[in-house]
């Protein structure tokens, strides 16, 4: 049977950890896969690559190992059990031994801060660095023999990257490239560029803009490959694209929304970083004004908790006009374990695009939008729409697959 590879950017933070147990664990007959799309119907139709043959690896900045990773994340949030840690550690160590050094090249102060040396990708050329990473990824799949890999982007949000026509246009982009502009990329751009030109599907489940790069765009579309982002749409922002229908099918008048998230982790922490954390609020504000019809005052404000490590809590508010211009208001509280809600996606997203793939698809993955705050080239932000939209690309290839 074949066998494909995961390999994760920055898979020792939360939710490449996360991702690793879970998978491992619901192998084993640990857990259930609670979260997990495509173990449901009407998925199974679909024939997907089997858990069973996933085989991970990936790249991060810090000298670390997933098992040292999973008791730190157990002692700060409780989960998962003592029990399935001890029932995976020996396939924990499997991972770590398949993991390599990433990039700082040109990385924000606060990823700089995650590693404890200079990496070598900072005394070389963006192409030199570019082919590193390129042979990191085909040593991962030679030495596993594996029929592909998916390349997936876990790291730490970076600040927004200003995007000018050099980062629009393939052949002005693959100049910068050549002249060494390190002030013009950011590391997820170059870890999604090595994919792509290795012809590994790509998924961006961060905020960070320059991974998919509309210039990295077309390179994907020249090169046949799928891909999706931005930004996964686990938890807040969920809801909210669930909720916010609801006033617009009853012509409820939003005036103000307000929502306030607080967190404790390591994404917390980096977006303490006023540059990062104006990426992400951009990435989580701008839903309301795609599903409602009027402009309601909005905000989202992003706190860094320490208490809280992995146990996100966000506060919203609404306030809306009814029949006689009556005034009312809602407010909900969601509390979820981030990097659990988060893993179960990535699941679902790599054997999707891995799908895609083997039926010759390429570009943005537009049915995949309901996983995305920022789904490229989706305008529609209603979770009901976007949910349809993965249903119907389901029932169109169920009786091909």
């Amino acid at each position: 049977m074949d066998k494909i590879g995961i390999w994760i950017i920055g898979i020792y933070g939360s939710v490449g950890t996360a991702l690793t147990i879970g998978t491992i664990s619901i192998l084993k007959g640990l857990c259930p896969p609670h979260g997990v799309n495509t173990e449901t119907e009407p998925f199974r139709q679909l024939n997907l690559i089997s858990l069973d043959n996933l085989v991970f690896g990936g790249h991060d900045i810090r000298e670390n190992n997933l098992n040292d990773t999973a008791l730190q994340y157990y002692r700060d949030n409780g989960v998962p059990s003592y029990e399935i840690l001890a029932k995976v550690k020996g396939d924990l160590n499997q991972i770590t031994s398949r993991v390599k050094r990433g990039t700082l090249l040109n990385s924000s102060k606060p990823i700089e801060y995650l590693s404890k040396d200079d990496l070598w990708a900072n005394d070389l050329s963006i192409r030199e660095t570019i082919e590193f990473l390129k042979m990191d990824i085909l040593t991962f799949k030679d030495e596993n023999s594996l029929t592909d890999v998916v390349v997936v982007n876990l790291a730490s949000a970076e600040p927004l990257m200003e995007i000018s026509d050099k980062h629009r246009d393939l052949s002005e982009f693959e100049k910068m490239l050549d002249s060494n502009e390190k002030s013009s990329v950011k590391p997820s751009s170059l870890y999604a560029y090595a994919a792509i030109d290795l012809g590994c599907a790509y998924i961006n489940f961060t905020s960070s803009n320059a991974a998919l790069l509309p210039a990295i765009q077309a390179f994907a579309e020249k090169k046949g490959v799928p891909f999706m982002g931005n930004d996964g749409k686990t938890g807040e922002t969920l809801v909210k694209s669930a909720l916010a229908p609801v006033f617009k099918y009853r012509n409820l008048e939003v005036m103000s929304w307000q929502g306030y998230n607080m967190l404790g982790n390591l994404d917390g922490e980096i977006l303490r970083d006023q540059k990062t954390r104006e990426a992400k609020v951009e990435s989580k504000d701008h839903l309301l004004s795609k599903i409602l019809s009027n402009s309601p005052h909005t905000h989202v404000g992003i706190d860094y908790v320490s208490s809280l490590k992995d146990w996100k809590t966000a506060w919203d508010f609404i306030h809306f006009k009814g029949f006689l211009d009556t005034k009312m208001s809602m407010q909900f509280t969601w509390q979820g374990c981030d990097s659990m809600l988060a893993a179960p996606i990535v699941l679902d997203l790599v054997r999707l695009l891995h799908f895609a793939k083997t039926k010759g698809e390429k570009g943005g993955m537009k049915h995949l939008s309901c996983f995305f705050k920022c789904p490229i080239g989706v305008d529609e932000q209603d979770l009901h729409f976007q949910f349809h939209s993965l249903m119907n690309y389901v029932d169109s290839h169920s009786s091909n697959a």
